[in-house]
């Protein structure tokens, strides 16, 4: 079984997943416009380039994206919540610099840094409005610094 997280945006799906890819080092394997769907699909012209679907790729772990519309979903523009994209590694150094471009003209809600679980650890919302948090794995016999 794989559980894939599909995200949802407005206009900006491509962008989000050529951003996730570069941060990421994914590949993506998917993106198929609206335009690009069977004839007479109830989806006005002005949408033939969003995204219908989009896969990307990273490792052995994968995200899925399209645009949607208020018309089709009608919560679309508000802001995500209940759930973040996360990212675990085992090198501190490779998390903080994940954190670092995806944080990068977004928002920061917790900086990165050492935590009572992990070496490094943060959470933040991106330039589209994505939730994520971006955790170390510990090595074994790894304890946090004393303060």
């Amino acid at each position: 079984m794989k559980i894939v997280t599909s995200l949802s945006f407005q206009g900006q799906c491509r962008e989000a997943f050529e951003f996730y890819a570069k941060v990421l080092g994914g590949k993506i394997t998917a993106a198929i416009p609206y335009g690009d769907g069977p004839p007479g699909m109830p989806v006005g012209p002005q949408y033939k380039d969003w995204l219908m679907h989009a896969w990307l790729d990273v490792g052995d772990q994968s995200i899925m994206g399209a645009d949607m519309d208020t018309d089709w979903a009608p919560n679309v523009d508000k802001p995500k919540n209940g759930f973040d994209v996360t990212v675990h590694t085992e090198d501190k150094a490779e998390a903080e610099r994940w954190f670092n471009a995806l944080s990068e003209g977004g928002r920061v809600v917790m900086p990165f840094a050492e935590t009572f679980w992990s070496p490094g650890y943060g959470s933040l919302i991106d330039k589209f409005g994505v939730p994520w948090m971006v955790n170390t794995n510990p090595a074994e016999g790894w304890t946090p610094s004393q303060s």
